[in-house]
């Protein structure tokens, strides 16, 4: 059993922040208001408040799903997809054609505006819940964690945000004003070091996967500290969480030995896992509710459109899926080095056009195709639920990595050659990585490091955000139109600055 999101009828009643509300919203009855500052009265509905606030990571509205999205921005992906307009969201970040109008910054905003949104109400109202002070304090950590993973993607997808840690009467809301990165670094660095003492070294997989960790919160603040090149506190914080390399760390966690198992629905919240988000497939998403899907729509988006096995001993049992996010030529290159395959290669990708040609399926050419598909997340056979009434299209139970331990190595690895910190300690990190799929050693170079991050994490969109943290995403991405200055952040959505008296700025570049 895992953690189940779910939305808090109380919570819904209220407009998010910077979200417009419609016509038939704002004619609500108030005593939803009312109800809402009344409703912290014990621990259950304030645990019942903390399940809301993680509720937005999983959210997938209109089929916009955050690791789909940071796929098709990169240059590991195309968008694909049925045509040049198929979740126009994504066509768009893939040719850097978007602007404030069209693109994915609204459903980012969104997302993490409504997990701000719900943070700050439960952390006002928390301290003044009767209930035991060691689960109050528990609760307060996760809230200042969940705030601070809002923000670090708000941050880094659009860099001048409105920073917000109080809810905000609703006649107040579009008169806060956007701050540099600086001051949203520190809210977040302040955040996680209150969090980090009270989060719990282990969470109960019976009860509580899902939920934040120690560990989750220390490489969080690696991340942070990275982010802002501050080398020795990252390689700090990754060590907590790392311990020796290859080994097992202080919170249990160690590199599984079959990398293939990573990948696995029934291997879920494994020793690898440092913060999972997680999806199921017993809610109820319909074709006209997608967002009230808790399930992860990516696995059919990835898996081959018009996909027809011939021959059942030979192809994958992928479902028929969307063909979205086709691999590039230039991942498969990176992969494929000196005709020797890299051994992550054939859990990653799929070469489904090699396999038609040998006559065992056969499958649509759809939008962007190159006969290779992101094989790591696609839907498969077995993995169909049909014991409910809702569409297993849009519900399978596919739970995402936000943070793993090959990741934490790597992070500290960068951290400790960018910095010129410990070039030993940032040569075992890499080793252990590569010994894990049975490579042979390289120089912990940058260059190498960077190389591994995009193998090893290859489609689990990391990354548009490693080439933008290191400075490669204007020589990576020019061919797709990527600007320096420009495309290294999303715009403010139109639709937030439309209100009259507003005071928020549209970044200059757009």
């Amino acid at each position: 059993m895992k953690i189940t999101y779910k939305n808090i009828a109380i919570l819904s009643l209220i407009c998010f922040v910077f979200t417009a509300c419609t016509d038939e919203f704002i004619e609500v009855d108030p005593k939803g208001t009312a109800l809402e500052d009344n409703y912290y009265k014990n621990a259950e509905e304030a645990y019942n408040g903390l399940i809301a606030a993680y509720d937005p990571l999983g959210w997938n509205n209109s089929y916009v799903v955050k690791t789909g999205l940071l796929n098709a921005a990169s240059d590991d992906f195309f968008a694909g997809g049925g045509s040049p307009t198929d979740i126009n969201e994504m066509q768009v970040w893939d040719k850097y054609t978007l602007n404030p109008v069209v693109g994915p910054q609204y459903e980012f905003w969104n997302r993490n505006y409504s997990g701000v949104f719900r943070s700050n109400i439960l952390i006002e109202k928390l301290p003044e819940v009767p209930m035991d002070d060691a689960l109050k304090a528990r609760f307060m950590a996760e809230l200042k964690f969940l705030r601070a993973y809002y923000y670090f993607d708000l941050v880094r997808l659009f860099e001048r945000i409105p920073l917000i840690t109080a809810p905000v009467p609703t006649s107040e809301i579009f008169q806060v004003e956007q701050v540099d990165k600086p001051v949203v670094y520190e809210q977040i660095e302040a955040d996680l070091l209150a969090a980090i003492p009270d989060l719990p070294a282990s969470v109960d997989l019976g009860t509580e996967a899902g939920r934040a960790s120690k560990a989750a919160g220390i490489a969080m603040l690696g991340k942070v500290y990275l982010q802002q090149e501050k080398f020795d506190q990252a390689a700090t914080q990754f060590s907590e969480v790392n311990g020796t390399p290859g080994g097992s760390s202080q919170f249990g966690n160690s590199l599984l030995d079959n990398y293939a198992d990573l990948f696995r629905l029934d291997n879920e919240f494994n020793a690898e896992s440092i913060f999972e988000i997680s999806h199921n497939s017993t809610s109820q998403g319909q074709w006209d509710c997608i967002a009230c899907s808790e399930g992860n729509p990516l696995s059919i988006m990835v898996a081959p459109r018009g996909y027809t096995i011939i021959d059942e001993s030979a192809a994958p049992s992928f479902v028929s899926g969307w063909s979205f996010n086709t691999v590039t030529p230039s991942l498969v290159n990176a992969f494929v080095q000196g005709g020797v395959n890299d051994p992550r290669y054939a859990t990653t990708i799929a070469n489904i056009d090699s396999l038609e040609q040998a006559g065992v399926l056969t499958y649509e050419k759809a939008h962007e195709n190159t006969g290779y598909f992101l094989a790591k997340f696609a839907g498969k056979e077995e993995n169909k639920t049909e014991d409910n009434t809702a569409p297993f299209e849009i519900n399978f139970p596919t739970n995402e990595y936000e943070i793993r331990l090959a990741d934490t190595y790597l992070m500290e690895a960068e951290a400790l050659v960018r910095g010129g910190i410990n070039a030993a300690r940032a040569q075992a990190l890499l080793d252990a990585v590569r010994e894990r799929v049975g490579l042979s050693p390289v120089p912990a170079t940058m260059e190498s490091i960077m190389q591994e991050r995009r193998l090893e994490l290859a489609g689990e969109g990391h990354r548009w955000f490693d080439l933008i943290r290191t400075g490669k995403a204007e020589e990576v991405l020019k061919d797709r139109g990527f600007v320096e200055g420009k495309h290294d952040a999303l715009p403010i959505p139109q639709s937030e600055l439309e209100f009259d008296g507003t005071k928020l700025e549209q970044d200059p570049a757009y």
